[in-house]
């Protein structure tokens, strides 16, 4: 059975809403990737020099990451010496079951939760990527799935970041714990802890700083948080997610190697996937740093941040091709059945 032919048995099992929001969700980048690459198999038959060249180039374009690109293209190579394949149009599979290999990685992408309490969640990333409105909409999950979910309001120093995520926790109707702006970042942690035992919660999510406008440094900030925490919690936070944004493309990637090899990172977020071309950075990220893309932002509304699934991200991007592939074989079975 082909690669393709396969890939669309795995995704039928899976919900279509959610197939439907990858879909709509990596528009930008199936038109500003894949189409290129099809245009390229269709304009150059004959794989050689130029043809690797081009495709390089359109890899590098969608931001795939050089060194990924390198390794993808030699890949290629060796697949087209071993197969014997002359025409440029069979190396469409092979290059999606290449990416979906790079993207999927050995890495559990479920959320950890606590088996014994509260789970803690800790949000890191700098200003404007979209932390605020990812908590938001997490917080909405949860409580769909019936979970009593508070609010930490950490980032004390942005100025309307309390606020913010004062509308989110109404919105998604949970509990927002906050003190005054600049204030103590651990000591409203602290606070939210207790909130959350007496409560009885079973996730506590906790926003942080992206920046801080004192001298004060970042990094001390949050491991004064993580000492707070787990004083009150032994073995959490559970989870740190660092937020990116995909819009950013080799920025994100140059953030998340800065800030996720001091904070302790577990899991990323991709949000603004579906406002890129560029959503080949996903590739990039899962390749270069060693963490598991948890979660990625498809869109606006509440339900579009979802959790990241290879599979659905390849045929997603490849949704097209797949429909070709699937009737060019429907049309050769009725050749061969007149």
């Amino acid at each position: 059975m082909s690669f393709f032919k396969k890939l669309k048995e795995s995704i039928s099992s899976k919900t279509e809403s959610v197939t439907s929001k990858f879909r709509d969700g990596l528009e930008k980048t199936r038109k500003g990737f894949v189409e290129k690459v099809a245009d390229l198999m269709v304009r150059r038959k004959k794989i050689d020099e130029e043809f690797y060249e081009e495709l390089e180039e359109i890899l590098i374009g969608a931001d795939v990451g050089v060194n990924t690109v390198m390794d993808l293209i030699d890949d290629l190579r060796a697949e087209v010496k071993k197969q014997r394949i002359e025409d440029a149009s069979e190396l469409q599979p092979i290059l999606s079951q290449k990416l979906m290999e790079l993207l999927r990685g050995d890495d559990d992408n479920a959320i950890h939760m606590n088996p014994d309490g509260i789970t803690v969640i800790l949000f890191v990333g700098v200003n404007g990527v979209g932390k605020t409105t990812t908590i938001g909409k997490m917080a909405h999950r949860f409580k769909q799935e019936g979970k009593k979910v508070i609010l930490a309001a950490g980032d004390t120093f942005r100025a309307g970041a309390i606020e913010q995520l004062e509308v989110w926790g109404e919105r998604a109707g949970v509990e927002v714990i906050k003190q005054h702006a600049g204030s103590d970042p651990a000591a409203v942690m602290f606070d939210a802890v207790q909130a959350a035992k007496q409560r009885q919660a079973d996730v506590l999510i906790c926003d942080t700083a992206g920046r801080l406008q004192n001298k004060s440094n970042l990094m001390e900030e949050l491991n004064k948080i993580f000492r707070v925490i787990q004083r009150e919690i032994p073995g959490a936070p559970h989870e740190v997610l660092m937020v990116l944004d995909a819009t950013t493309g080799q920025n994100a990637l140059n953030q998340a190697k800065l800030f996720g090899e001091k904070s302790g990172v577990t899991g990323l977020v991709l949000t603004k996937l579906d406002g890129t071309a560029k959503g080949g950075i996903v590739v990039a990220i899962r390749q270069e740093l060693n963490l598991p893309v948890k979660f990625v932002g498809l869109g606006e509304k509440m339900e579009d941040l979802q959790p990241f699934d290879s599979q659905q991200f390849v045929h997603a991007l490849f949704a097209g091709l797949i429909q070709e592939n699937e009737d060019t074989e429907s049309g050769n079975k009725n050749d061969s059945e007149e």
